[in-house]
């Protein structure tokens, strides 16, 4: 019975450390008084990295892709990585460690990332750009294609990442803090790859789920009219 207890017990703790606890984690480098941002969206299955500062607004990189965690390394498949035509890198095993709710990549010098506040809400996923609405029976993108363009939301927190799978292009992202509720979604920009200046505009939209889709109007960063459809990922 003894035997039989300890091994239940190691099975729940490697199913426990099996995944990263779902959300967002940070980990801020201050150096010459400018902050340098890392920045983690973790769910149960994928993982996005971005690193940007703040003041004065400037994009460095951002990667990501499905991940699994194992003897205490995560290992991913990257699905895009901004700096692919400098470091070819497809995929990526780092060291890593839950402690306190919070992250530990263990690098040369090992860094620890705060997990923020838990912050669910409408819309918290991963959903590809499907096609421009409204929906009248229009060939859609979806997996089949290399050419994605995602949105994942988890806790408050929304990145949007363009990219192409098969040749590694990266074509842009954004992200920032949202919010969704009753129809009602809001972008705040925290980063923007194509043009820091978009850094701190609000964009105010509608939205609606449809099955599994997410349809979306409004305006986009330029001002111009939009009306998008989504669809969630698993």
């Amino acid at each position: 019975m003894k035997n039989l207890l300890i091994l239940t017990l190691l099975f729940v703790s490697a199913a426990a450390f099996a995944q990263i606890p779902t959300g967002v984690y940070t980990s801020e480098i201050t150096k010459d008084n400018t902050a340098t941002i890392h920045e983690i969206k973790v769910d149960d299955s994928y993982i996005v990295y971005t690193v940007y500062m703040t003041s004065p607004a400037d994009f460095k990189y951002t990667l990501g892709g499905y991940y699994s965690l194992e003897n205490g390394v995560i290992n991913i498949s990257l699905e895009f990585n901004s700096n692919y035509e400098t470091d070819g890198l497809k995929k990526i095993e780092w060291p890593i460690e839950v402690s306190n709710s919070n992250l530990i990549l263990k690098q040369k010098k090992p860094m620890v990332f705060t997990k923020l506040p838990k912050e669910s809400q409408a819309l918290d996923g991963k959903w590809l750009f499907a096609t421009r609405g409204p929906d009248e029976g229009q060939e859609r993108r979806g997996e089949k294609q290399a050419r994605k363009t995602m949105k994942f939301l988890v806790d408050g927190h929304f990145q949007w990442i363009a990219y192409q799978t098969e040749t590694f292009k990266f074509s842009g992202t954004g992200g920032g803090i949202f919010s969704s509720k009753d129809g009602h979604y809001l972008e705040n920009i925290t980063f923007f790859s194509r043009d820091n200046n978009r850094v701190g505009a609000a964009l105010d939209f509608s939205y609606e789920v449809k099955d599994s889709d997410w349809h979306h109007k409004g305006k986009n960063s330029k001002g111009e009219p939009m009306y998008e459809i989504w669809s969630l990922r698993d």
